[in-house]
C-alpha cells in the first residue's frame, strides 16, 4: 500500500514538473548585457545587446573587424547572415557631444540599402531617409578588395585602383538614389539622383523658408532653379 502511494506521489510530482516546464517562463524585470534569439538548430536570428557586447561583422562565418560598438538590435536572415539593424548612441567627451541613431535594411549579401538615420555632432545635425543602390557584388568580395588596397603602398597607384573599383565601370558600389532629409544647413531637402549617385533634382525649403526646385548637372552645379 505504501509503495502504491509513493508511486502515485512520484507520478504526480513528475506530471506537475513537466506541466510547469512546458509553460513559458515569465519575468517582471531582467538585467542582461546581450540576448541571442536563435532557431531550434541554434542559428542566430537576432541579437539585443549593450555596446560592449554588440556583435562584430561576420559574413559567411568569417569575422571582420571595424564595426562601431553601439547598443541596439542586429537581425540575421534565414542563412544566418546579417540583414539589418536598429542602433543608438550618444555621449559627451571633452565638452563636445555626439549622438546617432539608425534603422537599416541590408540588401541580400550586401550592405545597407534603406536607412533611417539621425546624426548630431555637437549641434550640427541631420536626419533623414536614404535609399541606396548597391552593386551586385558579394560583400565578402568587397571587403577582400578593401584589405588588398590597404596592403598596397600609399600613393597614386593605390588611389587609382581604389577609385576604379568603387566606380565599378559606371556602376558604383554604392549610389544614394533618394534622400529625404533635414541637412546641416537646416534645409528640408528631397534629392533624386542618377544611377551614379549624382543628385539631379532637388526640392528645397531652406532655413529662411524660401522654396525652390533645382535641376543639377552631373558635377552638382544648378543649371536651373524654379522659385515661387
Amino acid at each position: 500500500m505504501i509503495t502504491k502511494i509513493a508511486m502515485a506521489l512520484t507520478a504526480g510530482v513528475a506530471l506537475a514538473a513537466w506541466h510547469k516546464a512546458s509553460e513559458p517562463t515569465r519575468f517582471k524585470e531582467i538585467s542582461v548585457e546581450r540576448i541571442n534569439i536563435v532557431e531550434p538548430d541554434g542559428k542566430l536570428r537576432l541579437t539585443i545587446s549593450d555596446a560592449a557586447q554588440s556583435p562584430g561583422w561576420v559574413f559567411h562565418g568569417k569575422p571582420y573587424p571595424g564595426r562601431p560598438h553601439s547598443a541596439g538590435m542586429i537581425f540575421f536572415n534565414d542563412e544566418g547572415e546579417e540583414d539589418g539593424g536598429l542602433t543608438f548612441g550618444g555621449r559627451t567627451e571633452k565638452g563636445q557631444y555626439g549622438a546617432d541613431g539608425g534603422l537599416s535594411f541590408d540588401q541580400y549579401n550586401s550592405d545597407e540599402t534603406i536607412t533611417l538615420r539621425y546624426s548630431d555632432n555637437n549641434g550640427v545635425r541631420s536626419q533623414g531617409l536614404y535609399l541606396t543602390d548597391r552593386a551586385d557584388i558579394p560583400i565578402t568580395d568587397i571587403l577582400a578588395k578593401r584589405d588588398a588596397f590597404k596592403a598596397m603602398p600609399a600613393g597614386p597607384a593605390r588611389d587609382s585602383a581604389m577609385r576604379a573599383f568603387v566606380e565599378n565601370n559606371g556602376h558604383p558600389l554604392a549610389a544614394t538614389r533618394v534622400a529625404v532629409d533635414r541637412d546641416h544647413n537646416k534645409s528640408a531637402v528631397v534629392s533624386l539622383a542618377d544611377q551614379q549617385g549624382h543628385p539631379r533634382l532637388k526640392l528645397v525649403v531652406d532655413s529662411t523658408g524660401a522654396a525652390s526646385i533645382q535641376f543639377l548637372d552631373t558635377e552638382g552645379h544648378v543649371t536651373k532653379s524654379v522659385t515661387p
